[in-house]
């Protein structure tokens, strides 16, 4: 049996998810560029673009309005760090 880093279980797992659902993506901050602060959403920007891997800004209401927007046009949002 492998041995795999919390860390690494959970990339893995919304890798393998937004392969499957085109629709899944994660919008938080620095899960972008800055790859997440403990590096959860790494390699995830790369692979899938910046239209499902979205650095937002720090703040709440923000939030609010994306994901009640995201899902009026059937997007879903899976969180990866």
């Amino acid at each position: 049996m492998a041995v795999v880093t919390y860390r690494d279980a959970l990339n893995q797992a919304s890798a393998r998810r937004w392969s499957a659902t085109p629709t899944s993506s994660s919008w938080a901050e620095e899960v972008g560029v800055y790859q997440g602060a403990y590096k959860v959403s790494r390699g995830l920007l790369d692979e899938f673009g910046p239209m499902r891997v979205v650095d937002t800004p720090i703040t709440e209401l923000g939030f609010a309005g994306v994901g009640v927007g995201a899902a009026m046009v059937g997007l879903r949002r899976s969180s990866s760090s």
